[in-house]
């Protein structure tokens, strides 16, 4: 039985979500600072302060490439936009503005929002956060030729701005939930020392942070949501001085917040246990979630550790270029037909890399010409342009009316594009000098935290990669042959070059509520490192990790390298991981009958 819920507070921080990428809703930034949701005392007030996150590894390296060409941007264009429509209700309701759409460039767009500003007859208070581009010490600090190399700063920075009167605030590579920290802090003064409190504002920033995925956006439940004609709303965490917080969205909005939506968001793209970030080291694993209502989850109980002594540096070089061409294989003879086009072309492609994946075998005898074909795909990347050029797309073309029958190009050739391999890197504090640019010009260092823990987790899975269970084994029963997702949701992404899946019990499946710990239990020993193997075969030679989250009922995997160098190198349909998930849901494993 859960533990029981204290009293609703009487201080709340009320801080909302409007992007979860850089291309995400424009008009998000309006409803936000437009809508109203009624609290547990039935009042409606404003948001307190209204988050964005535009940032991403790929991202970083679209922001480069900007700068690249024209060193006065390297910032998300897209919040200007949305800041010229929106600052003067944010303004006149007293809605603070923080974001990380500074990118690579956080003082031209502090200073392109004091531009808009001006424009509108207005004069908020702008401050914004610089230190982490660590470009012009890259060589010296092993990172030779990155085109972005970003340490992921926390919020203490914009805890200062705030306490400044900043209206704006803009940084550059904080981490995602480092915004909501940050407003945190400065509402409720807490310090570095505030370990537990901070720990329950990361958990808060990492619901908000991906906005519509904790109403139901990328959800495997999303046939059971309700409203499903409206736009999803985004989400915000009404945010106590203890680091609880509840989370809800606007009246009105469509998707839901459930136990499931929620559980989805905290499972996504974590990796341990343990989730390190440079405030705060947080333990997942002591997260509870309450349903308290219509739209409404409680998250309370998050304890903190102390941070890593430290910092993770994204590195984005540039990789070389990349091209592709789709060729479709229509009826009879598929094999032979692939078989020809190989004979044809694989002598004559030169590329340092090239990937051939074919899809799914089509039905015999298909009514639609459609339904008896699938796709041929050729990807190949090499560190100069001519490789993947002319090279590459003039042999497949010449073979249009020599070739198999039925030839056909899904698209023109194209040219060779650039990619950008990804790693992750950690530096000592010491070569980060976290700066805040408060709205009068002053600029002040943020102090690093004085209580630091060793970087690498305590916290390992055991000799078979996978954190040992709390629940006793089930005993084996008759079982029947389902697929996984019959009662198991999930949730996929990258990490780089490493792919991430959590799973856990679904809330909203039908089934009597005491069946519950028994599914969590029969997950918990089903999900084994070796069982990932068998239903990932790519995975077969590959590191795989499995941890625990017995309050969630949930699973964290985490498939080393599935990804390569990461999303903008790799040559999967499904770069980010974003659809490892469901496919992982589809696949059939042995159900215990009483559990179905």
């Amino acid at each position: 039985m859960a533990d029981p819920l204290p009293p609703a507070p009487t201080d709340v921080l009320r801080v909302g979500n409007c992007s979860g990428f850089y291309g995400d809703r424009l008009s998000a930034m309006r409803e936000m600072l437009e809508g109203r949701t009624t609290g547990p005392d039935g009042t409606a007030r404003p948001l307190d302060v209204l988050t964005g996150d535009y940032l991403a590894e790929l991202t970083m390296l679209i922001l480069g490439r900007d700068a690249m060409r024209d060193p006065s941007l390297g910032y998300a264009r897209t919040f200007v936009r949305q800041l010229e429509d929106t600052l003067g209700l944010a303004l006149e309701q007293g809605t603070r503005i923080v974001v990380n759409a500074g990118g690579l460039n956080p003082a031209g767009l502090a200073e392109q929002v004091r531009e808009v500003a001006r424009g509108l007859g207005l004069d908020p208070a702008v401050a914004h956060v610089e230190g982490d581009d660590l470009r012009d010490r890259a060589d010296q600090l092993g990172h030779a030729g990155a085109l972005t190399a970003n340490a992921y700063l926390g919020g203490f920075g914009i805890a200062r701005a705030l306490d400044a009167g900043a209206d704006v605030v803009v940084t550059g590579r904080v981490t995602d939930a480092s915004l909501v920290v940050g407003a945190a802090a400065s509402h409720f003064g807490w310090t570095p020392a505030d370990h537990d409190a901070l720990a329950g504002a990361v958990v808060a920033g990492h619901v908000l942070e991906c906005g519509t995925q904790a109403t139901g956006g990328n959800f495997s439940g999303f046939t059971r949501l309700p409203r499903r004609h409206l736009p999803l709303g985004f989400p915000l965490a009404e945010i106590e001085a203890d680091g609880s917080c509840a989370v809800t969205k606007h009246d009105g909005t469509g998707g839901a917040v459930t136990l499931d939506t929620v559980t989805a968001q905290l499972v996504y793209e974590i990796q341990s246990t343990r989730y390190l970030g440079p405030d705060v080291t947080t333990e997942l694993d002591t997260v509870r979630l309450e349903q308290v209502g219509e739209d409404r989850v409680r998250v309370y109980g998050t304890r903190g550790q102390a941070p890593p002594a430290t910092l993770k540096v994204c590195v984005n070089e540039l990789g070389g270029f990349r091209n592709s061409f789709e060729l479709v294989l229509t009826g009879l003879d598929l094999d032979a037909k692939q078989a020809w086009v190989h004979e044809q072309l694989d002598h004559r492609l030169t590329a340092a890399s090239v990937t051939w994946t074919r899809g799914i075998t089509p039905r015999a005898d298909a009514e639609r010409q459609e339904d008896a074909a699938c796709v041929l795909r050729c990807t190949a990347l090499d560190p100069e342009a001519d490789p993947v050029g002319k090279a590459f797309t003039g042999p497949v073309v010449e073979l249009a009316l020599a070739s198999y029958p039925g030839f056909t190009l899904t698209a023109p050739p194209a040219r060779p594009t650039p990619y950008g391999v990804y790693r992750p890197a950690y530096v000592d504090r010491a070569a980060v000098t976290h700066t805040v640019v408060l709205p009068d010009g002053t600029r002040e260092v943020v102090p690093d935290p004085t209580d630091l823990a060793p970087p690498e987790p305590p916290e390992k899975p055991d000799d078979h990669g996978r954190r040992a269970s709390p629940y006793p084994a089930p005993a084996d029963r008759l079982t029947r042959r389902q697929p996984l997702g019959t009662f198991v949701h999930a949730r996929s992404g990258d990490k780089g070059g490493d792919a991430n899946v959590g799973f856990w019990v679904a809330h909203d499946v039908p089934g009597d509520a005491e069946k519950r710990d028994d599914r969590v239990a029969w997950l918990f020993k089903v999900l084994s490192p070796k069982k990932i193997r068998e239903l990932v075969p790519e995975a077969v030679d590959l590191d795989v990790d499995v941890y625990l989250l017995p309050l969630l009922g949930a699973v964290n995997v985490v498939v080393h390298g599935l990804l390569g160098e990461g999303v903008a190198a790799s040559t999967r349909t499904d770069p980010q991981a974003k659809a490892l998930g469901e496919w992982l849901r589809s696949r059939m494993v042995q159900i215990e009958e009483r559990l179905l």
